[in-house]
């Protein structure tokens, strides 16, 4: 596994970000070895529970997993796949162990409806409750989209060709009021057109396509790779990115604990984040390690090829979490969502 690591490291050289991974290093070495001659922390926990979201906007940890950073810095990582924002924020919430999850990487808009849900005196009753609250620290930003990586989709031939032809038909998200819900809000009033006049269904990002097939809604939100799939086997048909507006380059995707975890195991968080961030640096400037990493996610969700060779990637930042970038988020659901005013800064990791 070591040598595993350092073979990510001589492709992180190649690309030219040596320099970033080795910065990271040092950046990290006073919370991984306490600084000095002092023997290293204890990891607290080096077998973990993470849940994320089998996206592009997830690659900096797929990257980090596939690379065996994680390993390298003493972790054995569980990777769950994140499908309910729900099960998996209510998991961390709860502590149980039969369906324990200690980290978890999804939309920022699931994360502060639950801290404001928290905040109220509000608490979940069960991993499936539909109710989300828990105390969380925001210690990792995952993703920011670019252009292409999140796209509100037809079927070829659809007499949909633009927005204004969605009036009164159904659109296809992964949840209620989460972050794709939030990116189709706010693509529709910047061109004029009422949110309350589209219906929404919700299913499983991996069945979405399908339910677009079947007639069951007018049109679907993807994101990466689910869109390149769906245009590789249906041919589908892109009406609006959602990168635009209100929305451009918007915060998509960071991670999360809950403070109570962060505060009994802060070598483990310190060791998760350290390899993280390497994942996000070399994602950020290597494309081929992001394709074999999405290619290599255990079936069915890893990615063909010729899909990993075409999907759109995104922006995925390093370093300490941007007060201002998650502002924006809460700012923009308060606008579209009708979210109270929320100070985000009140999550954000040291």
């Amino acid at each position: 596994m070591i040598r595993r690591f350092t073979r990510a490291l001589r492709v992180a050289e190649i690309i030219g970000i040596a320099a970033a991974v080795a910065v990271l290093a040092i950046l990290f070495l006073p919370r991984l070895t306490g600084g000095g001659d002092a023997d290293p922390p204890v990891i607290e926990q080096p077998d973990l529970n993470v849940a994320v979201v089998p996206a592009v906007d997830s690659a900096g940890f797929f990257v980090a997993l596939h690379e065996g950073l994680f390993a390298a810095h003493g972790l054995h990582v569980n990777f769950i796949p994140a499908v309910s924002s729900e099960t998996v924020i209510n998991a961390q919430a709860l502590d149980e162990p039969s369906d324990r999850i200690d980290i978890s990487c999804g939309n920022y808009v699931s994360y502060l409806q639950a801290q404001e849900n928290y905040d109220r005196g509000q608490r979940s009753s069960s991993t499936s409750d539909p109710m989300v609250a828990a105390d969380l620290e925001l210690f990792a930003e995952g993703s920011l989209m670019d252009p292409g990586t999140q796209g509100l989709y037809v079927l070829p031939g659809s007499r949909i060709s633009t927005l204004a032809g969605l009036e009164g038909k159904t659109v296809g998200v992964n949840a209620p009021g989460n972050i794709l819900y939030l990116l189709v809000a706010s693509v529709l009033a910047d061109h004029g057109l009422r949110v309350s006049g589209v219906h929404f269904a919700y299913y499983p990002l991996p069945e979405m396509a399908a339910m677009l097939k079947a007639g069951k809604i007018t049109a679907a939100v993807l994101p990466e790779p689910f869109a390149t799939q769906a245009q590789q086997s249906m041919g589908v048909s892109l009406i609006a990115d959602l990168d635009e507006g209100a929305t451009a380059s918007f915060p998509v995707q960071g991670c999360a604990v809950t403070r109570q975890w962060a505060a009994a195991h802060p070598a483990t968080l310190a060791a998760f984040r350290a390899a993280f961030e390497q994942g996000q640096a070399i994602a950020d400037a290597n494309r081929s390690v992001v394709e074999q990493s999405m290619e290599a996610l255990p079936a069915p969700l890893g990615v063909s090829r010729v899909t990993a060779a075409m999907m759109t990637l995104d922006g995925y930042p390093v370093g300490p979490v941007d007060a201002v970038r998650i502002q924006r988020v809460a700012d923009v659901m308060r606008e579209f969502l009708g979210f109270p005013a929320f100070n985000a800064t009140s999550m954000i990791g040291g």
